[in-house]
């Protein structure tokens, strides 16, 4: 039988921490409220930034205590030879500290006409896996208006506003900033990224929520200027014709809500998009082989035995992706079987100097049908909703297709999610048929059923996820006869 509780409540407990005292790193000050605007060396971790005393460093020595005690008792991972320059630092980190720390390397890259990505890292355990944002060019043959819109905002570190200052010479300055999601990990950094760039006008969905108390915007961080973004742009003017939104609202249960932006691009006919949608191949992204720091996550998980030490080749990164991507999807995958009880711990505590760390911590062992699982999931790309978002929209199916309704009248042919693979090559078809199980009755996903088997669980268990009954029931998935290894 799976043990999961050790780990929820060890990854939860970290999250409730972080959300609920985010505001303490990034609350605005009275300094703050006249909208001066961040400067690289302000990201500093020895600047002397008036904002950062008082509480602020109590608070400071109070998380990085209790994150010290966390990685003691997990084993954290040693320092890395790989070098990450300090213009990769991110002093806020731990407003949710989680991986790759204060250690943030940012990439830039083209995914259409005038729409660019910024990749950064994030992840506990080396279940690493790209975290986005996207900068939008609008207005280019106006002078007058000419600029960039930012969307689900990033660290913003010195390499990422140096790449960023690169767009703003070549497009024009930023005059829109999206938060499009209530989720802590797009949040906890908006704050401070709006904050950088002060007259840029700075939107956040309406129902933003803190838990496990529910605090106002400036205590989550927000500045003074946040302005709740109207649920649609049809009717309007906002964007000038550039660009059109939609809002996906769906509450869940008590306390929570969920919310994504679907916004289209017209210029490169491209959608960008939250949490809502995305799809993953075979081949790890950039953000995790350019680095040898970031590369050990993909080595790590490759083992095949608590001490063995894997060869850096090509295959030997893709096992360790499709194993990190079950794991990120499912927690607890149908292939292989967990086991978080005081077994692998002792074992890892006996080599606390394992080269990558956490003492070579295996809590997780593969069965042979591990690549059969992962192809299944993967379809080669063919977009998917991650399991546990699907668990949200069934709480609101009709909200979910009415989204769908305009979203699907914008013609495009890109969509760029914040998350894994991106950009994805579809339109407005594949889209909407990515979530046909609102309209279906029945809470199917397209990939093996005893992966969803522990959520399913959950779902039915006391705790249920504290969400509402579905109209949908739980997630079903299509029986693959997966074998799971043998118990050690």
């Amino acid at each position: 039988m799976l043990k999961p509780i050790p780990s929820l409540v060890l990854i939860t407990s970290i999250i409730c921490i972080s959300i609920s005292r985010a505001w303490a790193l990034t609350a605005p000050s009275s300094q703050e409220n006249s909208r001066n605007g961040i400067q690289c060396n302000d990201l500093k971790p020895n600047s002397k930034d008036s904002s950062h005393s008082g509480d602020r460093r109590s608070f400071l020595s109070q998380v990085s205590l209790t994150t010290s005690a966390i990685a003691t008792a997990t084993i954290a991972p040693s320092q890395a030879n790989a070098v990450i320059t300090e213009d990769s630092n991110w002093p806020l980190w731990t407003a949710l500290p989680v991986a790759p720390f204060n250690r943030r390397r940012t990439i830039r890259y083209e995914v259409g006409p005038g729409v660019y990505a910024f990749d950064q890292l994030i992840g506990i355990y080396y279940v690493h896996v790209p975290i986005r944002m996207s900068v939008m060019a609008v207005h280019q043959k106006d002078p007058s208006k000419r600029g960039l819109v930012v969307y689900a905002p990033i660290a913003p570190t010195k390499e990422c506003l140096s790449l960023l200052q690169e767009l703003i010479d070549q497009y024009g300055p930023i005059s829109d900033i999206i938060d499009p999601s209530t989720a802590v990990e797009h949040k906890v950094n908006a704050g401070p990224f709006a904050r950088a760039f002060p007259t840029a006008n700075f939107y956040v969905t309406d129902k933003q929520y803190a838990f496990p108390l529910n605090l106002p915007d400036s205590f989550l961080g927000l500045p003074s200027w946040t302005k709740p973004l109207p649920r649609t742009s049809r009717g309007t003017d906002m964007w000038g014709g550039e660009l059109e939104h939609e809002v996906l609202t769906v509450k869940p249960g008590i306390g929570s809500m969920y919310q994504d932006v679907a916004i289209y691009h017209k210029p490169s006919e491209s959608v960008m998009i939250c949490d809502a949608l995305f799809a993953v191949t075979k081949e790890p992204p950039k953000i995790l082989t350019d680095e040898e720091e970031y590369t050990r996550a993909l080595l790590f998980h490759a083992r095949d035995t608590k001490d063995e030490v894997v060869e850096d080749t090509p295959e030997n990164r893709r096992k360790g992706w499709r194993r990190i991507v079950l794991l990120f999807d499912f927690f607890f995958p149908g292939s292989g079987r967990g086991d978080l009880g005081p077994g692998p711990i002792l074992e890892a505590l006996k080599t606390p100097l394992y080269k990558d760390g956490w003492g070579g911590w295996k809590p997780f062992s593969w069965g042979e049908d591990e690549i059969k699982d992962f192809e299944t999931f993967s379809a080669n790309g063919k977009p998917t909703i991650l399991p546990i978002i699907q668990i949200i929209l069934a709480r609101g199916p009709e909200e979910v297709q009415r989204w769908l309704g305009v979203v699907t009248k914008w013609n495009f042919k890109r969509v760029v999610p914040m998350h894994l693979d991106a950009p994805l090559a579809i339109g407005p078809s594949e889209f909407a048929s990515t979530f046909d199980f609102t309209k279906t009755a029945k809470n199917e996903v397209r990939f093996c059923d005893e992966d969803v088997q522990f959520l399913r669980k959950a779902e039915e268990g006391p705790l249920n996820f504290s969400v509402y009954k579905s109209p949908l029931g739980t997630l079903r998935g299509t029986p693959c006869d997966l074998r799971k290894p043998a118990k050690s």
